[in-house]
């Protein structure tokens, strides 16, 4: 633990008066906690010490840099305790504590390991009441959300449905939040929604044309009605109310796997510059990330194979010894979880399986490099 000194500062009433230093007890988690007393984003941590009602600042240092940083501000109810929410980006580390007067003190905390948030609850898809802040005589709100988990790039997307109850139409905003930093996505306006009504709204995971990167993301609708009254869905900092986890690739095969032989491994004048995924012949194949297709040809070692150009990460995708052609020519656009093809053995195959391979830019054989996806995989695989 280190401390600046404080020294003293002039008070407003002509005496003298001093920011205290912090001085850090311990870190413990209170809320929303993991094992072995770690925090999870979006959960409440308290620091318990003394000097700590001058606090205005406590930053999320993480690794070493400034790269991975996460400043918030604070508001101390006492000199011996501060509670805090974990921001959605915070990373395991320690925190500085920040407090300004005429001489700015800081002290860190110990280490506090921070996990990820859980999975946002499961959901039927069905309407149901929300808890959501409400002004007197405000409509009352209804909301689902079709699936705690979307996929950016797929043809599907993820549907926000509402259903408003009032006298009278309403004005609705429906907000998506990135729920990182609060930052607002994208907005939709419906100036005149009527009572009883189901309306929906299904986003694809793409604003002004890009992808949106993985994470927490939350529907929030306000509905004011004729009075001026307004209803809310949720509070702003409540990320398991009509939230989704954004990712944006998918595991490749659909149906029961195992991994074979991994990447590097040697073969016979060259070493494995795939992974494979052994399945039943027959199983679908869905494409790893959207994207555009630069090859559909077959090749003696790796039969019927099919090259897709990654629209996001740039990486090249090769998909070998499908069971026949893919239907898939070269120019067309694929979507995630698009099915691309079929598993096989064709080629230079003993038995059922995927040889799933990446490049990184600029691509297959033009300059890219083969790279080992087993552990991205693995990531993929347990959200498909």
């Amino acid at each position: 633990m280190a401390a600046v000194t404080a020294a003293p500062a002039s008070a407003g009433n002509g005496g003298a008066g001093y920011t205290p230093t912090p001085q850090v007890a311990r870190v413990t988690c209170v809320k929303l906690c993991a094992s072995h007393g770690r925090a999870r984003q979006s959960g409440t941590v308290r620091i318990v010490g003394t000097g700590l009602s001058g606090v205005g600042k406590v930053t999320f240092l993480g690794a070493a840099g400034k790269s991975d940083d996460v400043a918030v501000t604070v508001r101390p109810k006492s000199d011996r305790s501060l509670t805090l929410k974990v921001p959605m980006n915070a990373m395991s580390g320690r925190m500085a504590l920040v407090s300004t007067g005429t001489v700015t003190t800081t002290a860190r905390t110990p280490s506090l390991g921070i996990l990820p948030p859980p999975p946002p609850p499961p959901t039927t898809g069905q309407l149901t009441p929300v808890p959501g802040p409400r002004d007197p005589g405000a409509p009352q709100l209804e909301t689902a959300t079709s699936s705690n988990v979307a996929i950016a790039g797929s043809s599907r997307g993820i549907t926000f449905s509402y259903r408003v109850t009032a006298p009278a139409a309403v004005s609705v905003q429906i907000d998506l939040l990135n729920a990182s930093d609060g930052s607002v996505v994208q907005t939709w306006q419906e100036p005149s929604v009527q009572p009883g009504a189901v309306n929906s709204i299904n986003w694809q995971g793409m604003s002004n044309g890009a992808l949106q990167p993985d994470g927490r993301y939350a529907w929030r609708l306000t509905a004011t009605g004729a009075t001026g009254a307004k209803a809310r869905s949720a509070q702003t900092q409540d990320v398991t109310r009509d939230a989704f986890d954004l990712h944006d690739h998918v595991f490749p095969v659909k149906g029961r796997h195992t991994f074979g032989d991994g990447f590097g491994v040697q073969r016979q004048g060259h070493t494995h510059q795939g992974v494979d995924i052994l399945a039943n012949c027959g199983l679908k194949i869905v494409a790893a990330e959207a994207g555009t297709v630069l090859y559909n040809k077959w090749q003696s070692a790796a039969g019927n194979y099919l090259i897709v150009h990654g629209e996001e990460t740039g990486n090249d995708y090769g998909y070998m010894h499908m069971r026949a052609r893919s239907p898939f020519q070269r120019g067309d656009q694929v979507t995630t979880g698009e099915v691309i093809g079929i598993v096989g053995d064709t080629g230079d195959a003993t038995a059922c399986h995927l040889h799933f391979e990446a490049w990184s830019p600029p691509g297959w054989y033009t300059g890219g490099h083969p790279f080992d996806t087993e552990p991205l995989l693995k990531q993929w695989d347990a959200y498909s």
